[in-house]
C-alpha cells in the first residue's frame, strides 16, 4: 500500500506538470537525490551506553544517543515543480521522502518467530515510503503596489546569515530522550524539512529592502490558544562601496504551548532585536558582525510557578581572508569567527520564580558551524548532562546558550572540481553549569574542541561526492568523559 501511495502521488505530479505545461508553457521540473553513509561513536563522550533505567541524582542517565559505534545509510529524494502562471504569478511545489535504510524496531512477543532474514519479532519503519511536502507556495509580484512581492504558503525563510531565522528544524519532545522526539531520521540534523508555513511581504526600494513575515510554527488543533507563532520585520540596505550591506530586524516568537503543573498555561515570549552588517575594507578581506538582544517572558519548566523576565545577548563576528586566492592555483582561503550566547548558572534552578533569565533562545537559527557540538541540546545529549524531562532548555550543556565559540577555517582547491576544508573550533562556558537540578554543584570552563575535515568533489555538473570527518574532544566541564565523539559521513548527491 505504501508503494502504491507513492506511485499515485508521482502520477498526480506528472499529470499536474503536463496540464500546467499545456496551460502556461513555462514549467520547470527539477529534483535531487542525496544518499549518505553515516558512522558515529561516543556521542555520550563515554564510549558505552548506560542502561536506560539507571538513575543518577534524580535524573535518568540515558541520553537517547548510544555511545557505542553505529553505522547506517539514509536517503533524501525530492521532486520540485516551478510554474510561471503569468509574468507576476508563480508557484512552487516540492515533494520529498527522507528515510534511514530499512529500519526495523524490536517488538518481540511470546510465540513470535525469529527466522533469519524475516520480519518476525521486528516492526518496519512506517516512514519508509511517506511522501511529505517541503515547499508549497505562490509568489505574487507587483501585488497591488509595484514594489511589493507577496509569497504565501510553505516556504524557506532565511534572513542575513541565518543567525536568528533560517530553519524551522524538526522539533523534539523534551519529556523524552532528545533524539527519540523525531521519527523520520536517526540523524535529524540532515533533514530537509526546514521550511515555514508563512506569509512574506517584500518591499523593494533599491537599495532599501523591507520584509515583513508571519509564520505558524505550531497549531494545537484549531481552537486551543496554545500555539507558537513568529512575526518579524527586517530592513536591509546595500551600499555603493566596499560591497557593504546592513540590516536591522525585530522578530517575535509567541510561544503559548508551555504546560505548567501549577496555575495557568505559561507564556514563553521572545522579542529579538538585532543589527547585522558586512563590508570589504579591501578586495581580499570581508568583515562581518551581528549582534542581537532578547527580552520578553520565560517559563522554563513545568514546575515553575510564575513567569520571569528575559534579558539575553548574542554576538557573531567573522572575518575572511582571500589574499592568496588569486595568486596560487590552489586558491587558499582563511576565515575566523567568534560567537557568544549569554547565560547564567541560575538557569537550571527548578523554580526560577524571581530574577531575570539570561539564557539565549535559539529562535529558528539556520546557521550551524560544527558537525557535532552545535547539535548538543537540539538532538543529542552527553552522559554528564542528559536530556531533562519537561524543560525548555533541554540539557545543561546545550550549545545554543551560555557559550563562547571560536572557529578557524582554511580551504584549498587542489583541482577545480575538488575543495578541501579544515575547521578547528573551541568552546567555553559563558557562566558555570549547575551540575544537576536541585543541588549546588557548579562546573564551568572549557567545554571542548572540535576538528571538522571535509572534502567535496564535483564529479560532473550534476553529481557530487562529499566526505566529512568530525571529532569532538570533551573538556573539563565533563567529569565522566573519556572518549572522543566521532562522526564520519559520506555523501553522494545527484541534481536534475
Amino acid at each position: 500500500m505504501k508503494v502504491l501511495r507513492v506511485l499515485c502521488v508521482l502520477a498526480l505530479v506528472a499529470l499536474f506538470a503536463g496540464a500546467a505545461y499545456a496551460e502556461t508553457q513555462s514549467v520547470k521540473v527539477s529534483g535531487d537525490l542525496t544518499m549518505r553513509g553515516i558512522f558515529r561513536s561516543a556521542y555520550d563522550y563515554r564510549g558505552s551506553t548506560p542502561e536506560p533505567d539507571i538513575v543518577r541524582t534524580g535524573l535518568t542517565a540515558d541520553t537517547g544517543v548510544p555511545g557505542t559505534p553505529q553505522s547506517w545509510f539514509m536517503t533524501v529524494a525530492a521532486v520540485q515543480i516551478d510554474a510561471d502562471m503569468t509574468d507576476n504569478v508563480s508557484t512552487c511545489i516540492r515533494l520529498f521522502n527522507e528515510r534511514d535504510w530499512d529500519v526495523r524496531t524490536k517488538a518481540i512477543a511470546q510465540g513470535t518467530g525469529m527466522q533469519p532474514n524475516g520480519d518476525g519479532g521486528y516492526v518496519a519503519n512506517m516512514n519508509d515510503f511517506n511522501v511529505n511536502v517541503d515547499l508549497a507556495y505562490v509568489t505574487l509580484k507587483e501585488f497591488i503596489y509595484s514594489p511589493l512581492t507577496v509569497t504565501i504558503g510553505r516556504q524557506d525563510l532565511w534572513f542575513g546569515k541565518g543567525f536568528i531565522v533560517g530553519a524551522n528544524l524538526p522539533q523534539t519532545q523534551y519529556n523524552q530522550a532528545i533524539v527519540t522526539g523525531y521519527g523520520r531520521l536517526r540523524a535529524p540534523e540532515y533533514s530537509e524539512a526546514t521550511a515555514f508555513d508563512s506569509i512574506k511581504a517584500v518591499l523593494d526600494y533599491d537599495p532599501w529592502t523591507i520584509t515583513g513575515v508571519y509564520a505558524k510554527i505550531w497549531e494545537n488543533e484549531i481552537s486551543p490558544a496554545d500555539d507558537v507563532d513568529l512575526w518579524g520585520v527586517n530592513v536591509g540596505y546595500k551600499f555603493d562601496q566596499y560591497r557593504a550591506e546592513a540590516e536591522a530586524y525585530w522578530f517575535y516568537k509567541d510561544d503559548q504551548e508551555v504546560e505548567k503543573w501549577a496555575g495557568n498555561k505559561g507564556s514563553n515570549s521572545v522579542n529579538t532585536l538585532g543589527l547585522r552588517g558586512s563590508f570589504d575594507p579591501i578586495d581580499v578581506v570581508t568583515i562581518a558582525a551581528e549582534g542581537a538582544y532578547q527580552f520578553g517572558s520565560v517559563i522554563n519548566s513545568r514546575s515553575q510557578l510564575n513567569e520571569v523576565d528575559r534579558s539575553a545577548w548574542a554576538l557573531d563576528i567573522a572575518a575572511e581572508w582571500r589574499v592568496f586566492q588569486d595568486r596560487y592555483a590552489w586558491k587558499p582561503k582563511l576565515a575566523a569567527e567568534y560567537i557568544m550566547y549569554s547565560g547564567s548558572s541560575d538557569e537550571q534552578v527548578v523554580n526560577n520564580a524571581t530574577g531575570t533569565w539570561h539564557g539565549w533562545d535559539r529562535m529558528f537559527r539556520g546557521k550551524y558551524d560544527s558537525a557535532i557540538r552545535e547539535w548538543v541540546g537540539t538532538y543529542y545529549a552527553s552522559y554528564d548532562y542528559p536530556a531533562r524531562a519537561n524543560y525548555i532548555n533541554s540539557c545543561a550543556d546545550a550549545s545554543y546558550t551560555n557559550q563562547h565559540q571560536v572557529a578557524f577555517t582554511g580551504s584549498i582547491q587542489p583541482v577545480e572540481s575538488l575543495t578541501l576544508q579544515a575547521k578547528y573550533l573551541l568552546f567555553w562556558t559563558y557562566a558555570d553549569y549547575l551540575y544537576n537540578v536541585g543541588d549546588n554543584i557548579h562546573n564551568g570552563g572549557f567545554i571542548g574542541q572540535e576538528v571538522d575535515l571535509t572534502a567535496d568533489w564535483d564529479y560532473t555538473e550534476d553529481v557530487s561526492f562529499g566526505l566529512l570527518g568530525a571529532f569532538f574532544v570533551p573538556g573539563d566541564v565533563y567529569v565522566n568523559a573519556d572518549k572522543t565523539a566521532t562522526d564520519v559521513v559520506g555523501t553522494v548527491k545527484v541534481s536534475f
